[in-house]
């Protein structure tokens, strides 16, 4: 079956949406927390410091490359491994419901589908790489 502009123009929702949600994230992490806190919050997880510094990274180009639609389904999985290392060290034992102390895992746990989902389904319209969808 052949896919219609309104599944292009959905793909296209989803990648834009989870791009702008990750550069949110990074700016909170980089405005917020600061650097310098975000590295010491990753220290006291018992993480290394400078891992920080990668997931900054990995947000803010992850996020411009979903919004341009540039190797959109590597960068989904890259972002949802992203998430899934954030409910294992963070928010899995503050219970499910994200509005828990500390955050519950509900709300990655479902950003994170939505990144695999954006895997399987490609770019969608209006982005610089295409993907080759089934006829």
């Amino acid at each position: 079956m052949a896919r219609t502009d309104t599944q292009e123009y959905g793909a296209l929702l989803l990648r834009v949406t989870l791009g702008v949600l990750f550069l949110a994230h990074a700016a909170l992490k980089v405005f917020v927390f600061t650097i310098p806190g975000t590295v010491g919050f990753f220290m006291k997880l018992g993480l290394p410091g400078p891992l920080a510094y990668v997931v900054i990274l990995l947000e803010v180009f992850g996020g411009l490359a979903l919004i341009l639609g540039i190797q959109t389904r590597i960068v989904s999985l890259l972002l949802a491994l992203d998430l899934i290392g954030a409910i294992f060290t963070v928010h899995l034992a503050n219970g499910f419901f994200f509005n828990a102390p500390g955050g519950g895992w509900e709300y990655p746990a479902f950003w994170a589908i939505a990144l695999v989902v954006q895997a399987l389904i490609g770019n969608g319209a209006y982005a610089l790489t295409r993907t080759r969808t089934p006829a």
